[in-house]
């Protein structure tokens, strides 16, 4: 085991004593009651399985079989969440033909971040991921289930549902994906028709065109945003059944792994091999997760969403775990926004399995945490076939197949991580370097500041940024407005950075987990609504990022900084983020969230 691991891991144990400890008794508590069916009135248990077929309930009641609860995220608008339409189905006739029974204890709301970029609904997405674990929780709340299949692939619908089923953290659980949709228009192309269309080179028609044949079918997003980076991560806590994650929909092999999903779930229930959730995920498959994210290039909202997972298991983690992982993880893949492959051609070339067997052979993954898999985290390190119909997991070649996607820990494409955190005079902030070019790693520049990401794209649109310049978009934090993300902005700055100019951007907001090629100092902390420093920017400020030594500064006098007022948000802007589209609803989890480095979380 690589040493750094070893010591990040032993002082998260050390750090979370006292609330794992509380966690872990009551889970035992949950777990040392009878079963559900047994413990509850006879009203609560006829009102549990009123709507059962006969012969079902004579199987849960009489003969004592046991019962899975169904979570699931399915609507027919989101392409990554369409194809479960049929799987309550499969789950079931699958649960009957190994003596069980399954139901679908409820359903969890999923919103694209793709369709609301830009547009107010982005103010509800990340506040989305408390909703969907309180609704998980709300669906398992009947508390008449042995296990739990969770369906959700998305940005917010994974780390909720996970958020949500370690408050039940005395039922096995396991994650099903559905893959994702076949290579489209090729992410490059599709970028550069976005920056074509930010220069006016392009129109709405061409530009529209493009999209569409970028996302055009069931199934994931191909890039590797915030969604597949969750499957990267159930992959390498082994909360999936092995090698589930980019298999693409509606083919045989994706019925085989949905169906055997419900044998993983029923031999980890009591009387069997237990394993409940709680118990699983524990400090040392936290930090296998951030190990994978940081050899992966993956997404910056993972800096937020397993700060949050860590908490609901009763574990405390910090950016400062991740940026010490991250001195010592290699990066092992290049996957669009960090290279031009899709996750197709990632999982093609050895996907998911050769980056985790990299990191055990490496010493860099705790091998000995529990999965859903009885063979532990090996298992994860084969792919999953069909063969004569029956599913079969075999080994990866030894070589990568595309040494231009996934390598090995010994020529990685580079000795660091794809993350990395910066701390000055601005806050904390995090960047992703995995993209970025080298010699964009650091940039000093005057600061141009801005109180909305619609600003920003009005000063391009007017041709007012044609300078080096660092943009800075404040009071975008989780209290400010939901903390949305400012994807948007790509375009605009990307072009101004290929015409020559040294920009950057400097937020208290996220980008997409796609965030590319710019520099970004993103989550700053405090933000600025807090009184963070951001709030005391001026035009004209000289600011450095320097994502080498992993610093973020205003060069100002400090006599004069320390001296210099904190400004306020705008009545007016307080108001347009208050109202409509329903962020009415949500003003409590504003008022309510802790900081974006505690995990934005709504609940604790």
């Amino acid at each position: 085991m690589n040493p750094v691991i070893a010591r990040v891991t032993e002082r998260i144990r050390r750090r979370s004593e006292a609330t794992r400890g509380a966690y872990l008794l009551r889970v035992a508590r949950a777990a040392d009651r009878p079963r559900g069916a047994d413990r509850m009135g006879c009203a609560n248990v006829a009102h549990a399985f009123a709507a059962l077929p006969p012969p079902l309930k004579v199987k849960v009641l009489s003969e004592r079989a046991p019962n899975i609860g169904i979570v699931t995220a399915y609507n027919d608008m989101l392409s990554a969440h369409h194809p479960y339409a049929g799987y309550p189905q499969v789950i079931k006739d699958e649960a009957a033909r190994l003596g069980a029974t399954a139901q679908v204890a409820g359903g969890v709301p999923a919103m694209c971040d793709g369709v609301t970029q830009g547009l107010p609904g982005m103010e509800l997405s990340l506040f989305s991921r408390d909703t969907i674990a309180m609704a998980t929780a709300v669906a398992l709340t009947h508390d008449v289930f042995d296990a739990a299949l969770l369906l959700g692939i998305c940005d917010k619908i994974v780390p909720g549902l996970l958020i949500g089923a370690l408050h039940f953290g005395h039922l096995p659980c396991v994650f099903v994906p559905a893959g994702p949709m076949s290579t489209g228009l090729s992410n490059s192309e599709k970028a550069q028709v976005r920056e074509l269309y930010a220069q006016g080179l392009v129109g709405r028609e061409q530009l529209l065109e493009a999209e569409s044949k970028a996302y055009h079918g069931p199934g994931t997003c191909t890039f590797y945003g915030t969604a597949n980076s969750n499957q990267m991560l159930m992959e390498a806590m082994g909360l999936h059944v092995p090698g589930a994650a980019f298999i693409p929909p509606h083919t045989e092999l994706r019925e085989a792994l949905t169906r055997e999903a419900v044998r993983t779930v029923l031999a980890n229930i009591k009387g069997k091999r237990f394993t409940p959730i709680g118990h699983l995920v524990d400090e040392r498959s936290i930090v296998n997760a951030m190990v994978a994210l940081l050899a992966t290039g993956g997404s910056t909202n993972h800096l937020i969403h397993w700060v949050a997972v860590a908490r609901a298991a009763g574990l405390v983690i910090d950016w400062d775990d991740f940026s010490e992982l991250s001195a010592v993880v290699p990066l092992l893949a290049r996957v669009y926004p960090n290279g031009s492959a899709d996750v197709n051609q990632f999982q093609a070339a050895g996907g998911p399995g050769f980056v985790l067997r990299e990191l055990l052979d490496g010493g860099l993954l705790h091998a000995d945490v529990l999965t859903v898999a009885l063979e532990g985290l090996r298992a994860y390190t084969r792919v999953p076939v069909l063969q004569e119909g029956a599913l079969r997991w075999q080994d990866l070649p030894e070589a990568s197949g595309d040494e231009g996607i996934v390598r090995g820990v010994a020529a990685p494409f580079s000795p660091t991580g794809g993350l990395k955190v910066l701390q000055g005079n601005l806050g904390r902030a995090v960047i992703k370097v995995s993209a970025v070019p080298p010699d964009r790693h650091i940039i000093e520049a005057p600061a141009l500041v801005f109180d909305s990401q619609e600003a920003l794209q009005q000063a391009f649109n007017d041709g007012q940024l044609e300078r080096d310049f660092v943009a800075v978009v404040r009071f975008q934090g989780p209290r400010a407005n939901g903390m949305p993300e400012l994807h948007k902005l790509t375009p605009p700055l990307a072009v101004l950075q290929g015409k020559g100019y040294r920009v950057a951007l400097v937020t208290d907001g996220r980008m997409s987990g796609a965030s590319g090629k710019v520099p970004a100092a993103i989550h700053v902390s405090p933000e600025a609504l807090a009184g963070g420093a951001l709030a005391k920017l001026r035009d004209g400020d000289l600011i450095r990022l320097d994502a080498v030594k992993g610093t973020l500064d205003a060069l100002v006098p400090e006599v004069e900084w320390v001296a210099r007022p904190v400004a306020e948000r705008s009545a007016e802007q307080a108001q347009d983020c208050a109202h409509m589209l329903g962020r009415e609803l949500f003003g409590g989890m504003r008022r309510n969230v802790t900081s974006a480095e505690e995990g934005a979380c709504t609940w604790l």
